[in-house]
């Protein structure tokens, strides 16, 4: 009897230190608010909204310890609409992110499966409508640069160094999976950050080709009905730049952007393809954001964010060419209840000018909003936002 109960110790022994050496967790962030807008394909509107400044989600993420320094690691994410329950993206149960990894304290992470590319790894961060600020409103047009993560690549090997005195390096390559045609719907980005004490600068490069393509749409992009592509083309290139700079309460920031589509073969907001925006064959667009953001916390509760964008763009095909251009102004106040939940207030301005070509004048867009009939657009929302 003796013998038998000290086995039994040990055996629950190593039971808890096995437990403690892995650990799954859950998280998420549930934002939904009131939402209003001046002008949505002509007319006003009011609903309410899910996501207007931080995407609503619920994850997975597990490691478990295998010696050494080094980890197993898995993360599952889906996003959805806190108002009705559907996935953002149709028929996928893990859209945001889906992959499994090793990951060594000492050389860094490799990880597969779907994931977010370097544009939304190092620079995002530097963004008002990136993980530093959360302000999905405030993103630029068309989501062009995807700094406020409307999609992540399929087919993804990804690689991401360690810490080096705060700087940070990686890349990923998205597979095509497409027998015979390797370029085919594949993607392929790189990115690098540095963090030292009150200052943060990054800088990343994106290239997908044939995104949204017809003849492969098990590739690195999302294809088909509910994509959360905005802007698809036989080549897109994207790359940028981007510092900020805390001191005190305040922190001042400047990113630039800058994405070509060769050959654009689709165009979209908010899922929606406006009326007036017909794309001719063999159309290019080039897209130049300027973002000039802040934040400056009154109190540990009470924080104020401000950004302004200028999008100038060229747009050209056989019948004729453009300059839309785009100026976007946000401004919000947010309210911490708790380390957890927040209550928000934003408004959103945008002015557009110029045109995209055949005598069609630009219009404004708001991300997250479908198109306004007119140049101007004015959007503001009250919500609510819980972190888990």
């Amino acid at each position: 009897m003796k013998n038998t109960l000290i086995i039994a110790g040990v055996l629950s022994a190593f039971a808890v230190s096995a437990h403690a050496q892995s650990s799954v967790t859950l998280y998420g962030s549930l934002d939904a608010g009131i939402v209003y807008a001046n002008n949505v394909g002509g007319h006003q509107q009011w609903n309410q909204g899910s996501g207007s400044l931080s995407d609503t989600y619920f994850g997975l993420k597990g490691s478990e310890d295998l010696g050494g320094g080094l980890h197993a690691i898995f993360t599952l994410e889906n996003g959805f609409n806190l108002g009705n329950g559907k996935n953002t993206e149709s028929n996928t149960m893990f859209n945001r992110q889906a992959y499994v990894g090793l990951q060594s304290d000492r050389y860094g992470t490799l990880t597969l499966g779907r994931q977010y590319d370097s544009m939304v790894d190092y620079l995002s961060p530097l963004s008002e409508a990136g993980a530093g600020y959360g302000n999905n409103m405030a993103g630029h047009p068309f989501d062009n640069d995807n700094l406020d993560h409307s999609f992540s690549i399929k087919n993804a090997v990804k690689y991401t160094s360690a810490n080096y005195a705060g700087f940070k390096f990686g890349g990923l390559y998205g597979f095509s999976n497409d027998a015979g045609q390797f370029s085919n719907n594949r993607a392929w980005s790189v990115g690098a950050s540095y963090s030292n004490g009150p200052l943060n600068a990054a800088a990343s490069y994106l290239q997908m080709n044939n995104s949204l393509t017809s003849t492969n749409s098990n590739g690195a992009n999302s294809a088909g009905a509910g994509n959360n592509f905005n802007l698809s083309a036989e080549t897109q290139r994207t790359f940028g730049a981007g510092a900020n700079y805390t001191y005190g309460p305040a922190t001042v920031g400047f990113v630039w952007t800058h994405t070509q589509y060769q050959n654009l073969i689709a165009g979209a907001q908010n899922g929606v393809t406006p009326s007036n925006f017909t794309i001719p064959t063999g159309t290019d667009l080039r897209l130049d954001n300027f973002e000039l953001n802040g934040r400056y916390a009154l109190t540990p509760a009470l924080s104020l964010d401000a950004a302004y964008t200028f999008t100038d763009g060229r747009i050209k095909n056989a019948t004729g060419s453009g300059d839309p251009k785009w100026q976007t102004v946000s401004l919000q106040a947010d309210y911490s209840l708790s380390k957890r939940t927040d209550v928000y207030v934003e408004g959103v301005y945008q002015h557009a000018s110029g045109s995209l070509g055949n005598g069609v004048s630009n219009f404004a867009m708001i991300n997250t909003l479908s198109a306004s009939s007119t140049s101007n657009q004015v959007a503001a929302t009250v919500g609510l936002r819980h972190r888990f």
